[in-house]
């Protein structure tokens, strides 16, 4: 029997909840991590709970090696183990390549590669114990092309970094029955948050529209089934033709 246990990063709100969510929904008794967003959290977890799950909130800076660790153990001390780590944390930036400031770099880097890194090295024992396991990570639609970025640097680079780790952990750990894959949203229904930040305006997107969170949560859903086992080190873009 598969073991139904989830840690979603950065799940208090917006893609990260939905996923969260879609995941008790799923039958997983799962975490909802956040770092400053404690109400959020919390009410995440009472509508988790309506799924007959067990949720729990667990605050952390995952961007600091020693939380980040922390947040697993705690996941599989108050949940009994540990099979899915979804990370879905990851700071924007929009700004000039040649104007980054040097914090900038390190948060958005910290943000979306090494916290994934944090978490993904201290779950992967843990994964192995319930002897079935899946890796999601989040990154962007187009960021495996090797394409000028100049208002994202930092952010695809990031993004592509964690690609090419997923990949890495695929090859890795399928004989562990462990499966890691990417899931890419392009422009999401929270995505407008950014809109006073775009220098001109929304993108244009094929489809007419931006994707709904429940879409890309429907997506992790389907890599974490178990009639899913074959799939490992692949890229799903929930993006409507976007940045191809």
């Amino acid at each position: 029997m598969v073991l139904k246990k989830a840690l979603v990063t950065g799940s208090a709100k917006g893609i990260g909840r939905a996923i969260a969510l879609q995941l008790a929904e799923d039958g997983f008794d799962v975490a909802f991590h956040y770092r400053n967003s404690a109400n959020a959290a919390q009410q995440a977890c009472q509508q988790a709970t309506q799924f007959g799950v067990r949720a729990i909130a667990l605050q952390a800076d995952i961007t600091q090696p020693e939380q980040a660790t922390a947040l697993v153990e705690q996941t599989v001390d108050q949940l009994g183990g540990l099979s899915v780590v979804v990370n879905a944390v990851g700071d924007y930036l929009r700004q000039r390549t040649s104007q980054i400031t040097v914090d900038q770099w390190h948060g958005v880097i910290s943000s979306n590669l090494h916290s994934a890194f944090y978490i993904t090295q201290t779950a992967i024992p843990h994964l192995k114990t319930a002897q079935w396991g899946r890796i999601i990570n989040i990154a962007v639609a187009g960021a495996q092309n090797v394409t000028a970025c100049k208002l994202s640097t930092a952010y695809i680079l990031a993004k592509t970094g964690v690609i090419i780790y997923t990949k890495s952990l695929a090859q890795e750990l399928i004989t562990d029955n462990i499966t890691a894959n990417v899931v890419a949203p392009g422009i999401a229904e929270n995505s407008f948050e950014y809109e006073d930040d775009w220098e001109h305006g929304i993108p244009d997107i094929p489809a007419g529209r931006p994707a709904q969170l429940s879409e890309i949560a429907h997506a992790i859903s389907f890599l974490i089934k178990p009639e899913s086992d074959y799939i490992t080190g692949q890229i799903l873009e929930i993006a409507g033709g976007w940045n191809l």
